[in-house]
């Protein structure tokens, strides 16, 4: 790699600085001679100190705010680390602590890193992004508005976290290299009352801006994103349901991009099933689906569900009863007084409910309606900590002999239940896959891995297959396409383990397998250029970048 800086400017650039692993004909070529102690370390010798300088401190977000200290001095270095230490690492730099470090954004600040675009940049959005990105060859962004931040809601500038921790992910799993990525964050105000008081508060100080102006910042920035960055693909992450929804339509065929809060979670929970299918032997066109929560990620589930029980199959009433969804007044039914137009979507019409027999308060107990409409599969979506109780579990195992529940909600505080009380439950009968990490549960005196329903799983994936295959847009036969090679992806001893998710340790294969998958789609739907597949392997294996110090030279 050419080099354009020296001295204290190289030290200070995370992407070129190697530490104490610069060599000693390194440090007299670049002027640091004396600014480095005298030993040179490889880079596995700097992982180990740093892992345990790190984990020295037993606070989840404390580590959060060392590793992104690391990451803003030696980015080789922290992907480095993350590699060798995924399961360990994930739930710090990601779910469940990720929701932390973006309460806690503004009174930890150390260092920007992405691009807060605020109302203040109207008319002169691609200006800004032209000077402010640190590369020219961005090829992903993973973009908020920071009002819907995991289970938490509105977290204003502090959602930057977010797209900064996905971003991390697409690097390590997918093999993105960073120069190519860039998080954004739409700083449109915030509705956080307490922030706006909050004297340490880093963000646009004023209310969300809504309406045709908040369109018109949208608009603007894509078309800047596009002007400046000619290939990019979109990430959108963690806006309000309508938002997201408006968001997704409004630019399908203009730039290509995805709704992780939708798209990613409809795959994986369509995985789990598709998985769940292989272990207990059963069709996917005998699940009767009950999803527990109708916002953003209800409503993905529920799409990517139906588009499955359509491949295998299904269609009509058939169809239309194969799925039911409850929000927090109960089933949805189309002639509700005050239903959202997206739920009429997953509503059933009044015919259909009234088959459950069920009166006005039964429709909102979730046991009763478990046992009314014969659910063998539970998806939780609801942010509602401890949804599923033990007589919600009894209910699902006299419908099934190996029920599929999913309590999906995260962080950890807002899981439906928890897979240690389900599977006491059950006598570990049933097929648990949740959306925050957890230990494993010992069940008849062996432990079983908890699997991880974690969006993961796919969206780098979905990143990498695109930006590979060159698609122009990303269709609904693309995510279709990631969730199948998910499920497929799972090895023997897997299934036999009865998990519903492959190990996070095998998340750089994974990746590549949904990457492949997803291109073939990509051609396939007509978006993107033909190529044989080999061809096509050997695209995403030269784009994946994997941390090691490359040699450097002086720029002249």
């Amino acid at each position: 790699m050419r080099v354009n800086k020296s001295g204290p400017e190289l030290l200070r650039f995370p992407l070129y600085n190697k530490g104490t692993a610069f060599t000693l004909e390194e440090r007299r070529a670049f002027g640091i001679e004396g600014l480095l102690p005298a030993q040179c370390n490889d880079i596995d010798t700097q992982v180990d100190r740093i892992y345990k300088s790190i984990f020295f401190n037993p606070d989840d977000v404390g580590r959060n705010i060392s590793l992104a200290m690391l990451q803003d001095r030696n980015e080789v270095l922290f992907y480095r680390l993350i590699s060798r230490h995924l399961e360990e690492i994930m739930p710090i730099i990601y779910t469940p602590t990720v929701g932390k470090a973006s309460q806690y954004y503004s009174k930890v600040f150390r260092r920007g890193r992405g691009i807060f675009i605020t109302p203040d940049y109207a008319g002169r959005i691609e200006d800004v992004l032209r000077s402010s990105a640190p590369y020219s060859g961005v090829k992903l962004m993973v973009v908020t508005d920071n009002e819907a931040i995991l289970g938490i809601g509105d977290q204003g500038a502090g959602g930057m976290a977010i797209s900064v921790g996905k971003l991390a992910l697409y690097c390590a799993g997918a093999g993105i290299h960073p120069a190519r990525t860039l998080p954004i964050s739409l700083d449109v105000g915030t509705d956080n009352q307490s922030l706006l008081d909050d004297p340490f508060y880093l963000g646009w100080r004023n209310k969300r801006i809504r309406g045709d102006e908040y369109i018109a910042i949208v608009d603007e920035f894509v078309a800047a994103a596009k002007a400046v960055f000619p290939d990019v693909l979109i990430q959108w992450e963690d806006f309000r349901k309508d938002n997201a929804l408006m968001i997704l339509d409004r630019f399908y065929n203009s730039v290509p991009s995805f709704n992780d809060d939708i798209q990613g979670t409809g795959a994986v929970a369509s995985a789990c099933v598709q998985a769940a299918c292989r272990i207990s032997g059963s069709d996917f066109s005998a699940s009767k689906i009950l999803i527990y929560g109708a916002g953003a990620a209800g409503l993905g589930i529920a799409r990517q569900l139906r588009v499955q029980l359509q491949r295998s199959g299904l269609s009509g009433s058939e169809l239309a009863r194969a799925i039911l969804v409850m929000d927090s007044r109960g089933v949805l039914v189309s002639d509700r007084k005050g239903l959202d137009t997206y739920k009429q979507e997953l509503a059933w019409s009044p015919e259909m409910a009234a088959e459950l027999a069920l009166d006005e308060g039964a429709m909102k107990n979730l046991q009763e309606v478990v046992a009314a409409c014969g659910s063998n599969v539970l998806v939780g979506a609801s942010g509602q900590g401890g949804a599923f109780t033990e007589s919600v579990v009894a209910a699902m195992l006299a419908n099934s002999d190996a029920p599929v529940i999913l309590p999906m909600s995260n962080p950890t505080s807002i899981s439906e239940a928890l897979p240690e009380d389900i599977l006491r439950w059950s006598d570990g009968r049933a097929l648990v896959a949740t959306g925050s990490p957890f230990e494993p549960v010992t069940v008849n005196g062996s432990p079983r891995r908890i699997s991880q329903a974690n969006n993961v799983f796919v969206f780098p994936g979905i990143g990498l297959g695109t930006i590979a295959a060159g698609a122009s847009r990303i269709t609904d036969g693309m995510i279709n396409a990631a969730s199948t090679a998910l499920a497929a992806a799972l090895t023997g001893d897997e299934i036999a383990e009865r998990c519903l998710m492959p190990e996070v340790s095998r998340l750089w294969d994974v990746c590549g397998v949904v990457a492949f998958a997803v291109a073939r789609q990509a051609i396939e739907d007509g978006v993107a250029k033909d190529c044989d597949e080999s061809e096509l392997s050997r695209r995403i294996a030269d784009y994946r970048w994997q941390p090691n110090y490359p040699e450097i030279i002086v720029e002249t």
